[in-house]
């Protein structure tokens, strides 16, 4: 038997996660096999732990879940020129085709031919994990490890704010959850006017003002709809990031966005919407932006300019740190949502 690695996999198709000994795994001819030193835990990977029914239908098992980390190069394959041995890398967790229409019209990151990075295929919550050259991005080695592992998330909150205008803009991030908090700082540090956060976690609402919101509202007991008016002079904000996917919150949300305003939806409903249409959105000429991981790999270097710029300080978001083997402890605090970013520091 081969050397083997400690891993947190996804066994059975049931609640929980197993820690094992796996197969330390090999690099192919055209992919780069990474020691971890970092990751953390997302809410997908929470969605598996509990296995509800977008688990069930999308994840494979067996399988090593995680997709957000940073590591080294252990080892590369034969046709692999453009990372070597002992750079610092994260991965975009995307692996698509290369060839169908979305791919070759600059839409690589809605490929219908995805596979996943720790939901479809092996990921990162282990001691080794392996990824295709083209997936991996450099990351300057002053970077912490566990700052670097935040770059995937970060992603998705870069593209929500950044994919229109923000300069000058009233925003309002309903969903404090990690990547709520992450775009509460990024609108701050692309220049908007005042940013609002929201959700029903109190815990979740302080950290937005850590991160930098203007105000905050408790949504369980506040209209949220009434207070994005009130706290824009009666218009609504003109730019509204929708984290939460909870149908209330989108309906409250659109109704304090100002006419012509701009809407990014992130947050994933658990079933269908009812939205009023034509008073909500047609007649108030609302611009409405699917968010689905990042752009490939335009993101990538907009998410690195901002860190790297030192604009963008995500140190305060990190509030838990564990072993893979407190995995357990790990998971049952992301369930409570109190908590900010939670990350494993691997040996």
């Amino acid at each position: 038997m081969g050397a083997t690695m400690q891993a947190l996999v996804k066994e059975n198709r049931a609640s929980g996660l197993s820690l094992k000994q796996v197969p330390i795994p090999t690099a192919g001819p055209d992919e780069v096999l990474i020691k971890v030193r970092s990751s953390s835990i997302c809410g997908t990977d929470l969605h598996i732990y509990k296995w509800d029914a977008w688990a069930e239908s999308a994840v494979a098992t067996p399988n090593v879940i995680g997709h957000e980390f940073a590591g080294i190069v252990e080892a590369v394959g034969e046709n692999v020129s453009s990372v070597k041995p002992g750079d610092h890398v994260s991965a975009e967790g995307h692996v698509v085709c290369g060839v169908c229409r979305a791919c070759r019209s600059g839409n690589a990151h809605v490929c219908p031919h995805t596979r996943s990075f720790g939901i479809t295929i092996p990921g990162c919550f282990a001691e080794y994990a392996v990824v295709p050259a083209s997936n991996i991005v450099l990351n300057d080695p002053r970077l912490p490890f566990e700052l670097a592992c935040l770059q995937d998330p970060l992603g998705n909150a870069v593209q929500s704010v950044m994919v229109g205008d923000i300069s000058g803009k009233s925003v309002a991030v309903v969903g404090a959850g990690p990547i709520g908090l992450m775009a509460v700082a990024v609108a701050k540090a692309c220049g908007a006017s005042q940013v609002i956060a929201a959700d029903i976690n109190d815990f979740r609402l302080q950290m937005a003002k850590t991160m930098g919101a203007d105000h905050v509202v408790n949504s369980r007991t506040e209209s949220l709809a009434d207070q994005l008016k009130a706290l824009t002079g009666g218009d609504g904000v003109e730019v509204l990031l929708e984290m939460s996917g909870h149908p209330d919150a989108i309906r409250q949300g659109l109704e304090g966005t100002a006419n012509a305003g701009r809407v990014s939806l992130l947050g994933i409903p658990a079933s269908g919407v009812e939205l009023d249409l034509a008073r909500n959105i047609i007649f108030k000429g609302l611009r409405l932006d699917g968010i689905t991981g990042r752009r490939m790999y335009t993101t990538w270097y907009q998410v690195k300019g901002l860190l790297e710029s030192g604009r963008l300080d995500l140190s305060p978001l990190i509030t838990h740190r564990f072993r893979l083997e407190q995995y357990e402890e790990a998971f049952e605090l992301v369930r409570s949502g109190n908590c900010g970013k939670v990350i494993f520091m691997h040996a």
